[in-house]
């Protein structure tokens, strides 16, 4: 690694001895700029050093210095950036101008194989599939402005980021001027190599458990100097071009032309195309059929040991680029990209029964009940079979003894059968027809059905998600009450909620004059919730509150013009709406057409709900007093009811809403009843706001 001391030097003389001129020192602050980006480069990214360490340091060192005499010369691309600065900075949250996306997960080569299957079905031609290492760093967007770096931002939730500009500097293989003036938008994975986590953590007072939190604290370092002395690497994965390119492999051929630093294990899997052309341009990848994918998936987990970064995973990718755009992506994930993860830790168990359940959208799942079982800090007992072909995989019966995982450290799993049952019981049979209404069970695809709308568990799911916090939020329904509803055929649908009457639950045990009160005083209250609320809430496939979000801020936020283009059978004016694809849009107006959606739709407008809001703009005239500021929400107000109202101030004067606490969150209104959120931003030393200092900064106390 280049040695670089930055010292004091006397004035520096021109050729004939004499002081440099103006013009000379901006030509030679020019060319030294110019060599050591070189220089930089060659060794950071090619790993082929041009010079030796000392002819470096000299060269570097005259930069400096002239940099020193000429504070204005200083560019913001110049070499001398990498060494970082002892002067605070912030990390202001900014917004991102391309979808910055969670991925979808696989966890099995049989999922993978699926999924692969799946998609080239939904694009109805050949594809081909790029897989490439998912590394276990934090992940930047680098925006590029004629060639130079203009600004790094951290992936934050998607839609806004942190500024890490100052720190990413410092990292040697992220080019601060491209080899052209381009413009543009590159996503990248920034990492710790193992030799030189253990280098760094040798030397720390309390040493970091992994290189993946190392890099990512450093990231986030106030000063950009002490970001410098951790050695950084990075491989961009991501090129967003104009014009963009047509493939996956191209966007990367340019991004390699620029200069940016790629990981050189990939692998490109097609049944067409020219397998030696993709070769020839890249030899260092692994080329292959589609049923090689599976092969690949295996080296790579028998070569994760020996290498000198962290995987957690491969993310296998479409790469004809059209196709991404007609497949979308839903509010969470790319419909076009799926991360497939190795295997997570694992208990020994014994299944003692299996039940279905009924889900809101008559979905029929599986569950396999087991033997409590400890993994990774969490008891084991309910554990997902996801349907029957999954099970038949499996052959799994009552009493066999399994290996759990909880899938991503989250999510329990039957990863195999490892001894068979002694009662002689066979690999269990999905039921022919529904436990909670009796109607025969439809199969779709590889799920299990039930297509009975009125089915009491249908009906359950569609309630408690509708009352539920994140969604309508109605006090004093909780899963009791919808019980007591259902059973009594009191409501028979969500509309029924506006009107029934509370007070034949007066004849239900445990429900008395104040629980009646506060139901009564929840259903009032929802009246009040915004469209971008009601619209996620009515229960829609693929509508979550960020798709509600970019219909809301691209004028579509009328519940009206929706069913206009739901009549007219046409999508494309969504489909120009950044972030939404062709499969949200398409089932989002096939909802609203049906019928029993329109008559939801009709008795809910009858009841008094919102459904049309515009867009969020702050307030002319208003004191943008909450710029740059990051505002969360949570309980109950005497003042703003539905507490939406409260965010609305927020916006109207320059802030930020998010709708979880994290780390880049900078304020909590916290009103009664703060639960979860309110714990999680004092952990975080998030500002908690009360609604009477709340109000204090509207000037309205």
């Amino acid at each position: 690694m280049y040695a670089v001391a930055v010292v004091a030097f006397p004035r520096f003389p021109g050729h004939n001895g004499r002081a440099m001129t103006r013009g000379e020192a901006v030509k030679r602050v020019a060319e030294l700029s110019r060599l050591l980006l070189k220089y930089q480069h060659a060794y950071h990214v090619l790993d082929r050093p041009l010079v030796c360490d000392r002819e470096y340091d000299r060269l570097f060192d005259e930069l400096v210095r002239l940099e020193t005499e000429h504070p204005d010369l200083s560019l913001p691309d110049s070499p001398t950036r990498r060494v970082g600065s002892d002067l605070t900075q912030e990390l202001p949250e900014v917004p991102h101008t391309l979808p910055v996306l969670s991925l979808d997960k696989a966890y099995s080569d049989a999922e993978v194989a699926a999924w692969v299957q799946k998609t080239a079905r939904n694009a109805g031609e050949q594809l081909a599939f790029v897989c490439e290492e998912k590394i276990d760093g934090s992940s930047i967007v680098l925006y590029y402005k004629r060639g130079v770096l203009a600004r790094a931002v951290t992936r934050g939730n998607g839609l806004v980021g942190n500024d890490v500009t100052a720190n990413v500097k410092t990292i040697g293989a992220v080019p601060l001027r491209l080899a052209k003036d381009a413009t543009l938008a590159a996503r990248g994975e920034i990492f710790l190599p193992l030799g030189r986590f253990a280098a760094v953590n040798a030397g720390m007072a309390e040493p970091y458990a992994n290189p993946r939190n190392l890099a990512a604290g450093t990231l986030r370092r106030v000063k950009s100097r002490e970001a410098a002395a951790v050695p950084l690497d990075i491989f961009v994965y991501e090129g967003f071009f104009t014009p963009p390119a047509a493939t996956h492999r191209e966007a990367l051929e340019r991004l390699a032309a620029l200069g940016f630093r790629l990981n050189p294990a990939a692998g490109w899997f097609s049944d067409a195309g020219d397998h030696e052309a993709v070769l020839r341009a890249h030899p260092t990848w692994t080329v292959g059929k589609l049923a090689d994918i599976g092969a690949f998936l295996a080296a790579e987990r028998e070569r994760r040991p020996s290498l000198e970064h962290e995987i957690d995973g491969i993310v296998i990718k479409v790469d004809e680029l059209a196709v991404r755009e007609r497949l979308g992506a839903t509010g969470h994930h790319p419909r076009w990209e799926i991360a497939y993860k190795f295997e997570s830790p694992e208990g020994v168990t014994t299944v003692t029964a299996i039940e279905v359940q009924v889900g809101r959208t008559g979905r029929i799942t599986p569950v396999a009940r087991v033997e409590p079982v400890r993994i990774s800090g969490a008891t084991i007992s309910n554990v997902t079979l996801h349907n029957q072909d999954y099970v038949d995989l499996l052959e799994l019966a009552v009493g066999d003894k399994v290996a759990v995982s909880r899938r991503g450290d989250v999510i329990p799993a039957v990863e195999r059968v490892l001894e068979k049952n002694e009662d002689g019981n066979a690999t269990w049979r999905m039921p022919a027809s529904c436990p909670s209404c009796g109607r025969p069970l439809e199969k779709q695809g590889a799920h299990h059905f039930c297509g009975n709308f009125d089915c009491p568990d249908q009906v359950r799911g569609r309630l408690s998600f509708f009352v539920a916090r994140g969604q309508m939020d109605i006090a004093g329904i909780g899963p009791e009450t919808v019980e007591a509803l259902v059973s009594r055929d009191l409501v028979r649908d969500v509309e029924d909620l506006y009107t029934f009457d509370p007070d034949a639950l007066l004849e239900v045990p445990g429900f008395g004059e104040k629980k009646i009160a506060q139901i009564r005083q929840g259903i009032e209250a929802s009246r009040k919730q915004p469209f971008r609320v009601v619209l996620p809430s009515l229960g829609i496939p693929e509508i979550g509150g960020k798709v509600a979000e970019l219909l809301i801020e691209a004028g579509w936020g009328d519940i009206d013009r929706l069913n206009t283009l739901a009549d007219a059978g046409t999508s494309d004016p969504l489909l120009e709406i950044h972030g939404i694809g062709e499969r949200t849009a398409s089932v989002l107006l096939q909802e609203l057409a049906s019928p029993r959606m329109h008559r939801r739709v009709e008795r809910l407008k009858a009841a008094g709900l919102m459904f049309r809001e515009a867009p969020r703009r702050p307030a002319k005239g208003l004191p943008q007093t909450f710029s740059d500021q990051s505002w969360c929400v949570t309980g109950s107000f005497e003042r703003f009811q539905p507490r939406e109202k409260a965010m609305e101030d927020v916006v109207k004067r320059g802030g930020k809403v998010v709708s979880s606490v994290s780390a880049k969150t900078t304020h909590l209104l916290a009103g009664e009843g703060a639960g979860s959120k309110l714990a999680k931003a004092r952990g975080l030393g998030v500002t908690v706001v009360t609604e009477a200092e709340f109000l204090h900064l509207l000037g309205r106390d």
